[in-house]
């Protein structure tokens, strides 16, 4: 405890690490306040009971990122969701367009030009979401009968796109000059924010049932997941680098001098959430498909195939998903991990691999590496995946269980690493010491040779 005391003080006395927090706190606080001011003319008690009868996974899983704000109708309903989409989009585009491989290319001023590119597609993704949910707050009769259909439609996609910019230029300016990154920590805002209320109804249920036992087991069970994350985001399989020694002297007389050693960090789960989010998105279709059909015969939905299909804790889903997120991270893995990149880069920095020749047979072993250690983090990826599922079926209620693996913990754990990380190394740079009594906290971004911005 006294060491822990001993930190803060520590970080409190750092005029430059305190101030960058405490910008940080304060416009993570306006973007909570934005979550709950309503839109005009929308009735939220009515978006939220249509909603909560529905069921619809989809529309849960926004208002989980968003933290609330989606169900309340708010400015900030979209969230930051929108910069997500294009900023994966964009990303995406880098791996198959030549104009993005370009600009990827051309350093701090490609990046401010893809940057530009990205807002300008948030702003469309943003009127298109925009529309859809200002027409199902409609559907469910949650809007006013006294305001025109049109200035309804004009004000809140424009109020909604405001929200939308207004958010993402929060996240840039926390990362400008607060700590961490700041579009992911607006993302792990929104998660946490339905955190404490999950909780406390867990323990609530539990604990009225006469089951005080069971929530400590469940909360012994979250810890050791939440443990086994973290192990996995920090996993690096290290393939060590030799430089070429290189001759020193004056005159007639030269040494040999050794060269520098590094090594190339290669990550358990160098895709990150990527994979759950591009199965959890196919997953949403053939539900969404189903529930379609059963609008004319609610039975298709009642038992069966179907009613598998669209319960994301069946057996069946499950199943699918997680193949669908071990298939798409070794897909990923490899759009982010060039071997042929790496194995010219040696070869420009005159270095090598011990024991294995330059060019071709280098590609092949990063290569084969990289597959060797992509196979356990794609099969920990989609166990995360379906984690909740195996929770739900173990008695946890469902706004917890969400909580045990897929999207939310893999970036609470990412996003909080990286925030650590960025405060320990301010302690060590003013001679303090770190977060951790032994070692220095790995955030997502590690250390080693890293070549390119996808690396």
């Amino acid at each position: 405890m006294k060491r822990f005391i001993d930190t803060l003080t520590n970080i409190w006395k750092i005029k430059e690490l305190r101030r960058r927090i405490l910008y940080t706190l304060g416009l993570t606080l306006v973007y909570r306040i934005g979550s709950f001011v309503v839109l005009p003319a929308v009735n939220p008690s009515i978006l939220k009971e249509s909603l909560s009868t529905q069921g619809n996974d989809l529309l849960s899983l926004i208002n989980n990122f968003t933290g609330g704000a989606f169900t309340n109708a708010s400015i900030m309903a979209l969230g930051i969701m929108p910069y997500i989409t294009a900023s994966i989009i964009i990303q995406l585009m880098g791996f198959a367009v030549p104009y993005f491989q370009r600009l990827d290319k051309e350093g701090e001023s490609g990046r401010k030009k893809k940057t530009q590119i990205t807002r300008l597609l948030t702003i469309l993704i943003t009127l298109v979401q925009g529309g859809g949910y200002l027409s199902l707050i409609k559907s469910f009769g949650a809007v006013s009968t006294s305001v025109p259909e049109g200035i309804f439609w004009l004000s809140g996609i424009i109020i909604l796109s405001a929200g939308t910019i207004f958010a993402m230029w929060l996240g840039e300016k926390i990362t400008d000059r607060g700590i961490g990154n700041g579009i992911s920590l607006l993302i792990m805002i929104g998660i946490i924010a339905t955190l404490p209320s999950a909780l406390v109804f867990e323990f609530t249920s539990k604990t009225s049932a006469g089951g005080l036992l069971i929530f400590v087991v469940e909360m012994a069970a979250f810890f050791f997941v939440t443990l086994a994350t973290i192990l996995i985001v920090q996993g690096v399989r290290k393939i060590p680098i030799q430089f070429a020694k290189r001759m020193v002297g004056r005159g007639n007389i030269n040494m040999p001098v050794s060269g520098a050693r590094d090594y190339i960090p290669l990550k358990v789960n160098a895709a990150g959430v990527m994979p759950i989010i591009f199965a959890q998105a196919i997953m949403f279709l053939p539900g969404q498909v189903a529930q379609w059909m059963a609008r004319g015969d609610a039975s298709l939905l009642s038992s069966g195939f179907m009613a598998q299909l669209v319960n994301p804790f069946s057996t069946v889903s499950s199943i699918i998903a997680f193949i669908l997120v071990v298939v798409f991270t070794f897909v990923y893995t490899a759009l982010l991990v060039n071997p042929k990149q790496y194995a010219e880069y040696l070869k420009r920095q005159n270095a090598f691999i011990p024991g294995i020749k330059p060019g071709k047979d280098t590609a092949d072993f990063i290569d084969e590496t990289t597959t060797r250690v992509t196979l356990p983090g794609s099969i920990f990826l989609g166990l995360i995946t379906i984690i909740p599922a195996f929770a739900v079926a173990a008695g946890v209620g469902q706004n917890f269980a969400l909580f045990f693996g897929g999207t939310s913990l893999l970036i609470l754990v990412a996003v909080v690493l990286d925030t650590l990380q960025q405060i320990e190394s301010y302690l060590l740079m003013r001679k303090y010491d770190g977060l951790v009594k032994s070692g220095k906290i790995k955030g997502r971004s590690g250390s080693g040779m890293q070549i390119g911005a996808s690396m």
